[in-house]
């Protein structure tokens, strides 16, 4: 059953009282409340969080990257989101890996480091095997940084272009990438970043 808007608050009392109140730092628990305060918009909150999750179950830390990683977007602490993804490109299960790598170059595109974030996607663009990361990646070199990076301009279009057939290969229609983007919908990172999703499936197709 979905939560209305004012249910949520209640829910993340709730979530407080079990995780923080009685330390049941359960990776369920801890998932959840963190998901709560971002669909709350409390970035600081699950900052907070974090803390204490990493020093009672650091693991859990590495298990939840894209959740903590994206309250600091959220919040406006850029730098130190990617300070946050870079720490753990090769920290994280090769679940997580691709989309912590691509996280973390999207924050150095925001931090304005566009060199180390052309690195990132042109890496993931060519050889990523997840069809979201690899089109997503594509579009950000041939729409963003191919203009902010005129010097290797070409390369980067050629790279994208690359990169955009092979994410054709892997999900050959726009009704498959939705499909995809679908699935992720539940996902806070995914829906931190919807509008690039859609921006993307735009220029893939």
């Amino acid at each position: 059953m979905l939560l209305e808007k004012e249910d949520w608050p209640a829910l993340s009392r709730y979530l407080e009282g079990r995780v923080i109140r009685k330390g049941r730092y359960s990776p369920r628990l801890v998932r959840l409340l963190a998901n709560t305060y971002l669909v709350l918009s409390d970035a600081a909150a699950v900052m907070s969080l974090e803390n204490k999750v990493a020093i009672s179950k650091p693991w859990l830390v590495d298990a939840n990257a894209l959740i903590f990683g994206t309250a600091r977007i959220l919040g406006g602490d850029i730098s130190g989101a990617v300070r946050f993804f870079k720490a753990r490109k090769d920290t994280v299960k090769s679940g997580l890996k691709e989309w912590v790598c691509w996280y973390h170059g999207f924050t150095l595109l925001l931090d304005h480091q566009y060199e180390e974030a052309e690195k990132e996607f042109s890496f993931l663009a060519r050889f990523s095997k997840d069809g979201i990361i690899t089109g997503l990646s594509s579009f950000f070199l041939s729409e963003n940084l191919s203009y902010l990076l005129p010097d290797i301009k070409r390369e980067l279009l050629e790279i994208a272009s690359f990169g955009r057939e092979r994410t054709q290969k892997i999900l050959p229609s726009q009704k498959h990438w939705r499909a995809e983007v679908s699935r992720l919908s539940s996902e806070i990172h995914a829906a931190a970043i919807a509008k690039y999703l859609q921006e993307a499936s735009l220029w893939l197709y």
